[in-house]
Order: C-alpha cells, then sequence, then structure tokens
C-alpha cells in the first residue's frame, strides 16, 4: 500500500469538500464520490473510504464493498505510462494472449520499461477490433500493436512528460 496522502485534518476537510456536493445531490452517490477521488488523487487512497462513507452515510464495509467490484478503481498511484491491452475475445483471435505475453517478457527483460508503464492492465475492448490487437498508451490507441509499436508509444510518452516538465 503506498503512503496516503489523505493524513490531516486539512486535507480531510478539502476531501470532504470535493465530494459533499456528489452526495447531497445525487442519490446513491457512493461510486460517484470514489471516481470523483480517483479523479482528483489519480487512485483511491486508504484514507478515502473512510471519508467516502462518512460523507455518504453508509458504513466503511458498504464503501470497500464498492471499491472492491469496479475494477477500474485503483488502490494505488497509476504507473507514468498506462499501457492496456485489450483482452476482448477479437483481440485474443488475432494474437492479443501472444502480445500479452511479449509484452510481460519485454518488461521482464528492461526494469526501466517496467518502471515507466507498471503492469499490463487488460481492458476489455476498446472498439477497434479490425486492428486488433489493440492497446491504450496513455491516451493514444493503437491497432495491429506489437512489442515494437508499444515500446514506440511508450517512448513518445515518455519524451511528451519529458518536455512538459
Amino acid at each position: 500500500m503506498t503512503d496516503s496522502p489523505i493524513k490531516t485534518s486539512e486535507q480531510i476537510a478539502a476531501l470532504k469538500g470535493l465530494l459533499t456536493p456528489i452526495a447531497d445531490r445525487e442519490p446513491g452517490p457512493v461510486l460517484l464520490c470514489l471516481q470523483a477521488v480517483q479523479g482528483h488523487y489519480g487512485y483511491v487512497p486508504e484514507g478515502a473510504v473512510a471519508v467516502v462513507a462518512e460523507v455518504c452515510n453508509v458504513t466503511r464495509a458498504d464503501v470497500h464493498g464498492v471499491f472492491s467490484y469496479y475494477s477500474d478503481l485503483k488502490k494505488s498511484p497509476p504507473p507514468a505510462i498506462s499501457v492496456r491491452l485489450c483482452a476482448a475475445e477479437a483481440c485474443q483471435a488475432v494474437g492479443g494472449r501472444g502480445l500479452a505475453a511479449a509484452w510481460s517478457e519485454a518488461c521482464a527483460a528492461d526494469p526501466k520499461l517496467a518502471a515507466a508503464t507498471g503492469t499490463d492492465e487488460p481492458v476489455f475492448c476498446l472498439g477497434n477490433c479490425a486492428l486488433g490487437p489493440a492497446a491504450l498508451v496513455n491516451d493514444q490507441l493503437i491497432g495491429r500493436a506489437n512489442v515494437a509499436t508499444l515500446k514506440s508509444a511508450v517512448e513518445a510518452a515518455q519524451n511528451v512528460t519529458e518536455a512538459t516538465r
């Protein structure tokens, strides 16, 4: 578990300020509040579950149940560069599983690549079935993906990140 950015009473108050308007206007706001937390921090820090529970007037168990059900909600910060490989049937039929294995091997062989991209996070259908296997590198959709095109997209994303510093 990563170090939570929600420790002080000021940080808790700021988070409540983000969530209270959602809880006040929406019925059943737990998921919306968790999405807002993730939108703000990039993930759902450890201390956020208790704050969401308090603001939504539900138990922490209720919040944890919603949090653990939705795989798009993350408990750790995202990698600098997100690599998501399509795991849907159409992409699997044209080499998606082989691409996932090859990408895993490439990351195992290159610690810098692995550190920049984290672990592959499967996504189910990117709507690019005719050009499978498909992948997303940050928000760039890649068709007919292979390890070389993924590495190239990761390098381009790193260059963009460095240029904006």
